[in-house]
């Protein structure tokens, strides 16, 4: 049996993530997440890619918004509110695609400027901001939020568990910032899984996830190694890309829980 055991969002785009016993799913994917992202003064997106430290900017779910904290000084914290009050539009920048963002007020902008010592700006989606996933992979014209470009991430516990029996210290999911992992199965299982269903919400399955450096960040330190990526280069590798995890498309909406089974209707053949 497949069950869901962890759900996550990442509210603003590339800082740390927040685990949900419950989860709402949307039309851009899980509720929350990646709605904000940081951009500069071009309006072109920031992630830990060039900026590690933001993996230790730590959101927190309020009534009415986000409560930031920095790891490791709890005591500064910033208020974010749902939604900016200021009602300026401007065109951001996520990779090849450019969409609508609102920006929040300069308050907000200056404390994670100062907070990650680089000029930032703050914007959130709005819903008339409608970012379409690639052509290529749409079935029915779905769209995304800023995540680098599908609703959902897919990871079985049991991949995780194979790269850590490979690796000299093991190294926790977080490294590859999935919205759902499952445990059962065998390693790689989501490769195979070509339509699901959660709840009753129908999940496809439809590009495996290209990793990148990001993975060979630690979470809570911001300090850099070689691995995973060298260790998954042995035997994730293929087309000049190491993959690990599944990009997720998916009809309808509602909420999932941790505990809720994962009911497969349709295998396809393994990415690698």
């Amino acid at each position: 049996m497949l069950t869901v055991s962890e759900l996550n969002i990442y509210p603003i785009k590339s800082l740390a993530g927040i685990a949900l016993e419950t989860a709402v799913v949307t039309s851009r994917g899980l509720q929350y997440d990646r709605r904000m992202m940081l951009v500069d003064e071009n309006n072109c997106f920031f992630t830990q890619r060039e900026y590690p430290a933001m993996a230790l900017l730590q959101p927190v779910l309020t009534n009415d918004g986000l409560l930031i904290r920095h790891k490791n000084n709890s005591s500064d914290a910033l208020f974010i509110p749902q939604q900016p009050s200021n009602s300026e539009l401007v065109n951001v920048t996520v990779w090849d695609d450019t969409c609508e963002g609102q920006l929040y007020e300069a308050g907000i902008n200056d404390w994670f400027s100062q907070a990650l010592g680089l000029s930032c700006k703050l914007v959130y989606m709005p819903v008339t901001s409608n970012r379409a996933v690639d052509k290529r992979y749409a079935s029915n014209n779905e769209i995304t939020s800023f995540s680098d470009g599908y609703p959902i991430l897919v990871i079985g516990q049991a991949s995780l568990d194979d790269l850590n029996n490979r690796l000299a210290a093991p190294l926790p999911m977080n490294r590859f910032r999935p919205n759902i992992v499952f445990t059962g199965g065998g390693a790689f299982l989501e490769d195979e899984m070509a339509l699901f269903t959660i709840n009753g919400i129908r999940f496809s399955a439809v590009k495996p996830c290209a990793r990148c450096v990001m993975t060979t960040i630690n979470q809570d330190t911001m300090e850099q190694s070689k691995e995973p990526l060298k260790t998954l280069a042995g035997y994730r590798f293929k087309d000049n890309k190491i993959l690990f995890g599944q990009n997720l498309l998916h009809k309808g909406t509602g909420a999932i829980n941790v505990g809720d089974a994962i009911d497969i209707i349709n295998f396809q053949p393994a990415a690698i």
